[in-house]
């Protein structure tokens, strides 16, 4: 077996690698590889290895490896997190330690470089999965053999809507919920930094890949932002997680999420009602499949009709302190 670099020459093998084991629940695109593993300025080169079976050229397995490296906007978020953000041998390669050599090759690259925490899944941006997808015991308890302990369990919730199901748009008095316009970045970025600083780095990455608002529905209260909700469709220049899946659709599928209220305003119902003006602005796009992605909120989003459709759960290993 020959480990070497991933590099873009991989792409088709690794499509074609995931869609045999994953293909008929999460069927990957060569345009999802490309952004979150060739583009992302958060992978580790060194950690991100395919395994290469010498004697007929196939693949047979992969790593990925990120932490945070980037200095966009002149954010740190510190170096002490790393993520393995996939990890997949072909089923004929298994049982040959192949996983367990890209994972420890992996760990010890994050490692060196000052990781002290790794997730598996969960990235920080351009994640492929929050966590394990469930069910899947077998790779649970091959992780747990490894050192990684169980978190906590995450959904992705689901609803499709009729015709005859559109969603108003909230009224509130001295409170508007509009969409993002393109010259306010400014204004919506200092927002983004003041109350939700976690999703700066999104955020800037999203005007950074072209967008001009449309992704985004705010919550205006006399004349101040005081909430957000992100939207995505497929015209969105950045694959978003929430819609990672639409292959599985024949009509269109639409994303909501992240989402937030400045804590000064919480308390209110506004949380509810950005969400629902979320689905409005969808649902005038034509959509009528929504996928609301990696959240514990099950009965917040269920009364709007959401239900459970994916669940995951993520891990985390912490390192041993050095003697």
């Amino acid at each position: 077996m020959r480990y070497e670099p991933l590099t873009a020459a991989h792409i088709s093998g690794l499509q074609r690698l995931w869609n045999t084991e994953w293909g008929h629940s999460f069927p990957m695109r060569e345009r999802l590889l490309v952004q979150n593993v060739l583009e992302d300025r958060n992978v580790v080169g060194a950690g991100t290895r395919v395994a290469i079976d010498e004697a007929t050229g196939e693949l047979a397995g992969y790593v990925v490896a990120k932490r945070w490296q980037d200095s966009i906007g002149g954010l740190d978020y510190g170096s002490e997190l790393g993520w393995i953000h996939a990890l997949l041998v072909a089923p004929a390669y298994r049982g040959q330690g192949i996983g367990s050599k890209l994972l420890s090759d992996a760990e010890s690259v994050l490692r060196d470089r000052g990781v002290k925490q790794i997730q598996i899944g969960s990235d920080f941006h351009m994640r492929v999965f929050p966590g394990v997808p469930m069910p899947c015991d077998d790779v649970s308890a091959w992780l747990e053999k490894r050192g990684y302990v169980n978190q906590r369990l995450v959904f992705d919730l689901y609803r499709e809507y009729e015709d005859a199901d559109a969603e108003p748009l909230p009224e509130r008095e001295s409170v508007l919920f509009r969409p993002l316009k393109a010259d306010e970045a400014d204004s919506f970025n200092a927002f983004m930094r003041r109350c939700f600083p976690g999703w700066v780095y999104q955020t800037l990455h999203y005007w950074q890949r072209g967008g001009d608002g449309r992704e985004f529905v705010v919550c205006e209260k006399d004349g101040e932002i005081i909430g957000f909700c992100r939207i995505n469709d497929s015209h969105s220049p950045i694959l978003a997680q929430n819609i990672y899946w639409s292959p599985l659709f024949e009509q269109e599928l639409g994303g909501i999420g992240p989402l937030g209220i400045d804590e000064r305003y919480r308390g209110h119902g506004y949380g509810l009602d950005i969400v629902k003006a979320g689905v409005h602005h969808l649902h005038r796009r034509g959509i009528r499949n929504i996928v609301i992605d990696m959240t514990p909120f099950v009965d917040f989003y269920g009364k709007l009709g959401f239900q459970t459709w994916r669940s995951y759960v993520s891990f985390r290993k912490r390192f041993a302190e050095a003697d």
